[in-house]
């Protein structure tokens, strides 16, 4: 449902019409001659479709009343949309359609929607949602120009407007919310020093109070096994998201990440395409290659002019010595129970604080949890019976040791009865899953500071910067049974 070109003309009694504004979509026109093929036809230059148009909706030649191209028994009218011969282009199939035309006051609006059809008979109008959206855009764009009785000049002033109006109504040559054209637009801000030009991927400009936001989310997987004969895996992920709420057409933005003296370089950086230019350093670090001692740490600058909608400034991978929590999980059965001991310890390189922290013990195949004889030396733990499910709610601190543990046995109504299946876990293969967030934290060190945050624009605005560390796919696996085996960059 898009846009090909619009035009706004003017046509006063016993005048020649003028084109006062037209404008054309490359992205749209692109998928017309895509979906045309060999019926395609381009959008005219503004002058060889005045004519056609005006002579279409009978406002040329006043003395011809008759005009065979127009009124002629062979061509089957439409009064919704126009069809127009080009000159130079009468051959079969050859012609503009559907062109939609609305006048008011001596102003006539067109436009020419995208017919997202295969090449063919022409399909019925009703069945085109884009000839709908365009009539909608051409009488908000009416209502916007002439409306509440505007005078000459009024209309003049509203037509230089006109460009960025569009630019939030139909970006792209796709219409949105097409009836705010009629409401006033709010006053235009001043612009910085030197020509902006505004760009295609931004369709109109932010109004109201400046801020913006840098946060930095590390996600932490990690496969241990508490086994000599397989080595345990983890990684680290990290993603950069950024709301930059700025007046100004391409206002300036820098951000730095930082890393500490200890901290992990970030590797395998991936950019938002609003980034201007990065140093050649931060392209090239990459996890796959043999780390030699010289990876680049920083500090990583990201100059770019933001979109108006929050966004992924980047993403990057680090390879971080160890994983925020060590874990062993061992499950013996003897006679009709689950012996059950557990042992988690919170590195000291982390922060002794969480938002939540929970630690999962799901069993398959063996029906449902029927007696449970189990202690912990920190938290609580609650039963789900018909899940089969013990789930250890750690809190938000571990002790003073940074050491916890869960040990006992459980028993279960059997196989046979209803539960919970998994065809992995079968016997003694048996996982914990810790579902972890840690405010104020990132295991790679990386940060950004609100005062190394350079805003380049009309309005000095508020800052606020976070970071957080989020567990993802954090398992622990029993080292009394099998276990799949997985492949990661790092290693224990």
């Amino acid at each position: 449902m898009s846009i090909r070109a619009l035009w706004i003309i003017s046509q006063e009694k016993g005048e020649s019409g003028k084109v006062r504004f037209s404008r054309r979509y490359p992205t749209v026109e692109s998928r017309a001659s895509r979906l045309g093929r060999g019926s395609y036809v381009p959008v005219p230059e503004d002058s060889a479709l005045l004519r056609p148009l005006l002579t279409d909706l009978g406002l040329t030649d006043p003395e011809k009343p008759f005009v065979e191209a127009r009124d002629g028994c062979s061509r089957l009218h439409r009064t919704a949309a126009l069809e127009l011969v080009l000159e130079g282009r009468q051959g079969a199939g050859a012609a503009l359609w559907p062109v939609l035309a609305i006048s008011q006051g001596g102003l006539i609006l067109a436009c020419l929607p995208l017919v997202e059809a295969p090449p063919g008979p022409r399909p019925p109008l009703p069945s085109l949602a884009s000839v709908s959206q365009g009539f909608s855009l051409l009488a908000g764009l009416q209502a916007f120009l002439s409306g509440s009785g505007a005078g000459k000049a009024e209309v003049e002033s509203r037509l230089a407007l006109l460009p960025a109006a569009l630019m939030q109504a139909c970006p792209l040559g796709t219409p949105l919310e097409t009836p705010q054209l009629c409401q006033p637009l709010p006053p235009p801000t001043v612009p910085l020093a030197g020509p902006q030009k505004q760009p295609a991927w931004k369709p109109g400009v932010h109004r109201g109070r400046a801020l913006v936001s840098v946060a930095v989310s590390e996600q932490v997987r990690s496969m241990q096994y508490g086994n000599r004969a397989r080595t345990d895996l983890w990684d680290v992920y990290g993603t950069v998201t950024c709301k930059c709420d700025l007046e100004g057409v391409l206002p300036t933005v820098t951000v730095t990440l930082s890393l500490p003296p200890n901290g992990s370089p970030l590797q395998d950086i991936l950019a938002h395409p609003c980034v201007s230019s990065l140093d050649s350093s931060l392209l090239t670090a990459s996890s796959v290659d043999e780390s030699d001692g010289s990876a680049f740490s920083g500090p990583y600058k990201f100059p770019f002019s933001p979109p108006l909608e929050p966004f992924h400034l980047c993403f990057y991978t680090s390879q971080v010595p160890v994983p925020p929590i060590l874990g062993s999980y061992q499950l013996r059965e003897e006679g009709s129970q689950l012996k059950i001991t557990v042992n988690l310890k919170l590195h000291e390189s982390v922060r002794n604080g969480f938002e939540y922290c929970e630690a999962h013990l799901p069993f398959f195949n063996r029906g449902q949890l029927t007696n449970t004889d189990l202690r912990v030396t920190s938290g609580q733990l609650e039963v789900a019976r018909e899940k089969s499910l013990l789930v250890w709610v750690l809190g938000q601190k571990f002790p003073k040791s940074r050491e916890v543990s869960l040990g006992g046995s459980v028993s279960f109504s059997g196989a046979g009865s209803l539960g919970p299946v998994d065809p992995l876990c079968t016997e003694l293969t048996a996982y914990i899953k810790l579902y972890f967030r840690i405010p104020d934290v990132t295991l790679s060190g990386c940060s950004v500071d609100q005062h190394s945050v350079q805003v380049y624009s009309s309005v000095k605005p508020r800052i606020t910067t976070s970071r957080e560390l989020i567990s993802s796919e954090y398992y622990i696996w029993n080292s009394t049974g099998e276990a799949p085996v997985s492949s990661g960059p790092m290693r224990l």
